[in-house]
């Protein structure tokens, strides 16, 4: 198998599934409190869209289901809604204000950043990116990033003309990041297989940024929650599975079949392959529609 395999640039990420312990409860806070809409109901599972079509978030409601603390297991950190400019990041940073949900922020230099959980403990990540070319990167290529204040006065101006009516068509998966076992474990599995660019590599932090054609980061990867943190159980809250979104139908077998001939079970059903990562954490590969 090639060593030098680069993910295609076009690469990015889809559907986001967590499992969650009441789906009635999660619909609203998702609907409410994020701003997505609700796509299809089934039994015990929803999915969630921001322009009507396409499922952005599936909810799960796992039956007998433990929440486990934050940082004590391999997993989700957060998954990241990507807005498409800083007046629409302004108008749900309003909606979250209002709601009386606890918020954090960071300006990463790259993108400007606002954090919550959900009521099982799932962090999400709601942001907006700056424009690429001013994006820097250090020596060693690795992004130049930052958790600084957010100017949250200028987002609340710029919005202040605009009426809050749920996140907006262009709304995307921006990137997931997760507390992994191992750094190396996880370089080998995302940028060796998957073929994912390094583009921040945090020795200082403990994490890891790899993505594809550019992007500031697809992925982070943690070791945030301790070196060989166990995996959640079948029956914890958390992530299911994250989707890779290839443009081509060969790029997404070629990235199945790599993942085969390093030894990963893949499955293959419908124009979809699934595996799994070193954490548990499925891994849906698609082609565009």
């Amino acid at each position: 198998m090639s060593t030098t395999y680069q993910i295609p640039a076009t690469t990015h990420l889809g559907e986001v599934s967590l499992k969650i312990s009441n789906l009635d409860r999660s619909i609203l806070f998702y609907t409410k409190v994020v701003g997505l809409k609700l796509l299809t109901r089934q039994d015990q599972v929803a999915t969630l869209t921001a322009d009507g079509l396409h499922s952005l978030l599936r909810l799960e409601e796992v039956s007998n289901s433990i929440t486990l603390p934050e940082r004590t297991h391999a997993g989700l950190y957060h998954f990241a809604i990507l807005l498409p400019d800083r007046k629409s990041l302004g108008l749900a940073v309003r909606n979250l204000v209002a709601s009386g949900i606890d918020i954090g922020q960071g300006d990463h230099l790259v993108s400007e950043a606002f954090y919550i959980s959900d009521p099982d403990l799932n962090g999400i990540e709601i942001y907006a990116d700056r424009p690429r070319d001013t994006w820097r990167r250090d020596a060693d290529n690795n992004y130049i990033m930052a958790t600084d204040p957010v100017d949250v006065q200028s987002l609340f101006d710029l919005s202040a003309d605009a009426v809050w009516s749920g996140l907006p068509a262009g709304t995307v998966i921006g990137h997931v990041h997760f507390h992994v076992r191992s750094l190396e474990e996880a370089r080998s599995f995302y940028s060796g297989i998957l073929g994912f660019d390094i583009v921040g590599n945090f020795a200082n932090m403990s994490a890891l940024f790899v993505s594809a054609g550019g992007y500031h980061h697809h992925l982070g990867l943690n070791i945030w929650a301790g070196v060989n943190a166990p995996v959640n159980p079948a029956n914890a809250t958390g992530i299911d599975y994250f989707t890779i979104v290839y443009t081509h139908a060969h790029e997404a077998e070629q990235a199945a079949q790599r993942l085969s001939q390093s030894g990963i079970t893949v499955t293959h059903d419908g124009g979809v392959w699934y595996a799994t990562d070193p954490q548990n954490i499925g891994i849906r590969l698609i082609a565009e529609a």
